[in-house]
């Protein structure tokens, strides 16, 4: 699977659906559409549809034969001008059961370029003109020092040269008796020069320190909510369809459908909640590093409406990846792989977020649903 948006003044994408095998596959191809769009233009044989009663999506079904690739076609209509559009889109089996592959790509109007932010010029920068006052104010101090020096001198040469002595500066032939001359003492700067310069640095220190932390806090998106244990990393959210990153991981959610409400059954056999159902989420993982990845069911949540949360139905993905359990084994250095998740929720509304993480220590992505 490949997708890629086209430049165009309207969101337009390709989507390319290569059969790499050596027999004919049968497939159904779904894309996600955005929230409040909607398809304006579909390559043959697509239909648009509702997933779930709110998202929308189009729908191919196709039989590719071996070795071949075949392009798909979308337009999309602009919620709000210049404003970027992702749209994923999955491979299925043709059940629409299982993902063979997924892609993602967005839409950015070529008319209304981005934004530009540009940094202050250094003269305007309040750590650069804090540290010139200080600067400044100690090259006062010093010239004044220099200055008060320079004059206590001039004085003294001055008091000297007209001192005439006792007879009138006209001298006698005996030699004055030798006085002992006073102790030169050091001059030193005044204690309020000291004070007052050792203030003004100390106010330039802290001022800068304050001005850097409150442009690091502004910079932290008040919108995240935190997520518990969260000590590697830093947790990001994102909408549908948007790679994210955490501390090992790199989680794409490609969509979500939930089924009717009671039509959970427990794959051991186990009572079923009255009113629960299940939301199956197609995820692709990416391990970034390079070692092998362990990951646990039971940190994948799904978050409904008042903050209540379910982890994975482990049971219920095992099922819907044919028996395997996807969280037996660890995703494999540098690998990708495209799986369902089940979540078995109760009650009519669909989960409006979910939150993925490679380990009880990393602060995990979040991901919007629409």
């Amino acid at each position: 699977m490949a997708v890629a948006p086209e430049s165009s003044p309207a969101p337009r994408y390709r989507i390319h659906v290569r059969n790499v095998g050596n027999s004919p596959v049968d497939t159904t191809v779904r894309q996600e559409l955005p929230p409040g769009s909607s398809a304006t233009s579909i390559t043959a044989g697509g239909r648009s549809t509702r997933a779930g009663g709110s998202t929308a999506e189009v729908t191919w079904r196709l039989r590719l034969p071996a070795h071949s690739t075949t392009t798909l076609g979308t337009a999309l209509t602009a919620t709000a001008p210049g404003q970027a559009l992702t749209a994923p889109a999955c491979a299925f089996t043709s059940d629409g059961s299982r993902p063979y592959d997924c892609a993602t790509a967005t839409w950015q109007g070529a008319a209304t370029p981005a934004a530009e932010v540009t940094e202050a010029p250094p003269w305007r920068r309040i750590p650069v003109l804090l540290a010139g006052g200080a600067v400044l104010l100690l090259i006062v101090a010093g010239l004044a020092l220099v200055w008060r020096r320079r004059r206590g001198r001039r004085v003294t040469a001055a008091a000297l040269a007209a001192d005439g002595g006792p007879d009138g500066g006209r001298g006698t032939i005996y030699p004055r008796p030798a006085a002992p001359s006073p102790a030169g003492r050091r001059r030193t700067p005044p204690v309020w020069l000291l004070v007052g310069a050792a203030v003004v640095v100390l106010a330039g220190v802290l001022g800068a320190a304050g001005w850097t932390a409150t442009r690091r806090v502004a910079a932290i998106d008040t919108q995240k909510q935190p997520t518990s244990g969260a000590w590697m990393g830093t947790g990001v959210s994102g909408p549908l369809g948007v790679p994210l990153r955490e501390s090992a991981f790199e989680f794409t959610v490609y969509g979500m459908s939930c089924g009717a409400a009671g039509a959970a059954r427990p794959a051991d056999g186990g009572a079923a909640p009255a009113a629960g159902r299940r939301c199956q989420a197609t995820v692709g993982v990416r391990n970034l590093t390079g070692d092998h990845q362990p990951w646990h069911g039971q940190l994948q949540r799904a978050y409904l409406p008042g903050g209540r949360w379910v982890s994975a139905d482990e049971s219920a993905t095992r099922a819907a990846n044919l028996g395997r359990d996807v969280f037996a084994d660890p995703v494999a250095a540098g690998s990708r792989v495209v799986l369902p998740l089940v979540f078995t929720v109760d009650g009519r509304d669909p989960p409006r977020q979910l939150e993925l993480r490679s380990g009880v220590f990393s602060a995990g992505v979040r991901v919007d649903m629409p």
